[in-house]
């Protein structure tokens, strides 16, 4: 008589339960499902110029989405295991502990994301278990594609005109009603920010939002997004679209299938921007897997005191350029800015300061609460000229489309203050 068959899974940025193909697949696959999450350290350690790699404000932000995707889960009548530690040591411990067949995880296109999935599949292998790698973090699924990895067009333009045309969007995955999982003796507490090396955060008054981690919170800013839109169209008002979506993207708290297939079902006005927005992070992942690193490596070029003096004050906010400088404060102090704001900084910094691109994405890779490697090192390598097609950079060229809604005196004022925290 065979034993029953159990599968863990491994969350890394992919924390909800719906539209979860992994999660639904081993439920399908597995008579008990294992679902692990492991704070890695080494996304904790000090960077280049000495800083956390990970802020406090992403940081407290995962921790939320970790504890909600728990919540969630044991409404299922399951529960997440939680680890503090390399995932290479932490997994194979656990699938010996549980009598674990096989481990599923959804595949990362980044180089320091993709090695630690070599290094888990290395260790899972001395263990003669396998690790599966499936794909879920994009609107269009790899294989809807109509062209190979390979011979995805470098410029966007040309990939947004042939995939629109020739692939669909598939639909959502239903969310399970129930999970079976082994009896968990230890699923571990989650970490506090100290336990990370991480000092609280001070909310900041100024701040309009307040972004709370998790699946929970993600969906619900979904919903009140179209709400909001649709008042703001019946009262015949017009403002920049802001979903404001994109740390619970980053997270995989919401997923871009959800977002795509409810803006066609509100039939939203801003519908066109927000799949034109998905489409962008399709295009700089997608990139990633076709080049790797090296389709973003800049040139070389020796820092000089000068330049590295002028991203000193840069990042505090004190170049003299008041739009730059409130969107450096607001930054610092809250850990998100709009992507008007986040071009124009990124091309001040870059343009007229000449400062090398990988600090100012590096700087953004701790900061921002929606970091994600891919779009980052993809917008910066943009904002410096990296395009291969030179329309493309008509999307970033913030500095030629200034939107007075944007740049009006309430947001310098309010993000250059003295009152309040700077962070």
């Amino acid at each position: 008589m065979m034993s029953d068959k159990t599968i863990l899974v491994w969350f890394r940025n992919d924390l909800r339960i719906h539209d979860n193909e992994i999660l639904l697949e081993a439920i399908r696959k597995a008579d008990s499902v294992l679902p692990v999450y492991s704070f890695d350290p080494y996304y904790f350690k000090p960077n280049a110029s000495g800083n956390p790699k990970t802020g406090n404000f992403r940081a407290r932000f995962l921790i939320q989405a970790v504890a909600d995707l728990r919540a969630n889960l044991r409404k299922l009548g399951s529960d997440l295991i939680v680890r503090i530690g390399n995932p290479s040591e932490v997994l194979p411990q656990l699938c010996e502990e549980y009598g674990v067949n096989e481990v599923y995880h959804h595949r990362e296109v980044a180089h320091e994301e993709t090695q630690r999935s070599e290094e888990v599949e290395a260790a899972l292998w001395k263990i003669k278990l396998n690790l599966k790698h499936f794909i879920g973090h994009t609107l269009y699924h790899k294989e809807d594609l109509p062209f190979p990895i390979k011979d995805i067009p470098d410029s966007f333009s040309t990939f947004k005109k042939k995939v629109e045309r020739d692939s669909d969007v598939r639909p959502c995955l239903p969310t399970p009603e129930r999970i079976n999982s082994p009896v968990i003796t230890d699923a571990g507490g989650i970490p506090t920010l100290a336990e990370l090396g991480l000092a609280e955060p001070i909310d900041d008054g100024r701040a309009r939002t307040k972004f709370v981690g998790g699946e929970t919170a993600g969906l619900a800013q979904l919903d009140n997004y179209f709400i909001n839109s649709q008042l703001e169209a019946s009262a015949k008002t017009k403002g920049a679209t802001h979903t404001k979506l994109s740390p619970w993207l980053a997270l995989g708290c919401v997923s871009p299938r959800q977002v795509y297939w409810s803006a066609l079902q509100h039939g939203d006005r801003t519908a066109e921007t927000i799949i034109l927005e998905l489409l962008w992070r399709d295009y700089f992942r997608f990139m990633f897997k076709k080049h790797g690193l090296k389709s973003y490596e800049p040139e070389a070029k020796i820092d000089s005191a000068a330049q590295d003096a002028a991203f000193e004050l840069w990042k505090k906010g004190n170049t003299g350029v008041p739009f730059v400088d409130a969107s450096m404060h607001k930054l610092n102090a809250t850990g998100y800015i709009s992507n008007y704001s986040r071009q124009v900084a990124a091309g001040y910094l870059v343009q007229e300061l000449e400062v090398n691109w990988t600090k100012g994405a590096d700087y953004f890779e701790e900061k921002l609460i929606d970091y994600s490697p891919a779009s980052n090192r993809g917008n910066w390598a943009y904002i410096a000229g990296m395009a291969n097609d030179p329309r493309d950079n008509k999307y970033f060229n913030a500095a030629k489309q200034a939107s007075n809604a944007e740049i009006n005196g309430t947001f310098i004022d309010t993000w250059l203050s003295a009152d309040g925290v700077m962070g």
